[in-house]
């Protein structure tokens, strides 16, 4: 019988799929480096989310240094999947782990896991050094991008509050206008971002007072 481990690298993504679907549901820590290696290579979607499921049946004393040590690959999609494995196991001793590095990286999709897997492990008293670390980068990138950090930020909640509303006067006219959509969700999320944003860019097309818009 083929070992599973090698299975995780067969060519079909099915077979990878069924693979990481049997480790998962009988776990086996001899599997965590091989999961935590494929996760950095994997080029399925599908079969990633299945590899991080297989990560959290295994136990976080296991996983979580080795998934913290792929924060330091150097290939972007080991770095984003680690960070997305950490945030659903939720150990927060890898809080220490989540920098200002990753915070920012230059690559969206590590920036985007960073900041999920931020928010989940951030410990009591450090959330408002996160919130303004996060507003640092509004006006990021895309829809997509700026929609994740919007998310982070509220789900920060009143400790996002004070560093956020400062962005709203910020120079910058993108800062600004994510600032202010992001207020705007987090006031009514069935609003949606898409009609956030395009309030906030006719507020600042007008250098009208958003407060009492």
């Amino acid at each position: 019988m083929t070992p599973l481990t090698t299975l995780l690298e067969h060519g079909e993504a099915s077979v990878r799929l069924r693979a990481a679907m049997a480790i998962g549901t009988t776990p086996d820590p001899g599997f965590v480096e091989a999961l935590v290696a494929r996760c950095a290579v994997e080029p399925d979607f599908s079969v990633r989310e299945l590899l991080t499921w297989a990560l959290t049946r295994h136990p976080a004393a296991r996983t979580v240094p080795l998934l913290v040590g792929e924060l330091r690959a150097e290939g972007a999609q080991a770095r984003s999947q680690a960070l997305h494995t950490l945030s659903k196991i939720g150990d927060r001793s890898a809080w220490p782990a989540i920098t200002r590095d990753l915070l920012t990286d230059p690559d969206d999709d590590v920036a985007r896991a960073a900041w999920r897997a931020a928010v989940v492990l951030v410990p009591e008293g450090a959330e408002r050094g996160l919130a303004a670390e996060l507003v640092g980068q509004l006006g990021r990138g895309g829809h997509e991008t700026q929609l994740s950090l919007s998310r982070a930020l509220i789900a920060l909640g009143a400790a996002a509050e004070a560093a956020l509303h400062a962005a709203t006067t910020s120079s910058n006219p993108r800062v600004r206008r994510h600032a202010i959509a992001t207020e705007r969700l987090a006031r009514d999320p069935d609003a949606g971002f898409e009609s956030a944003v395009e309030e906030a860019k006719r507020v600042v097309a007008l250098g009208a007072d958003h407060a009492d818009r």
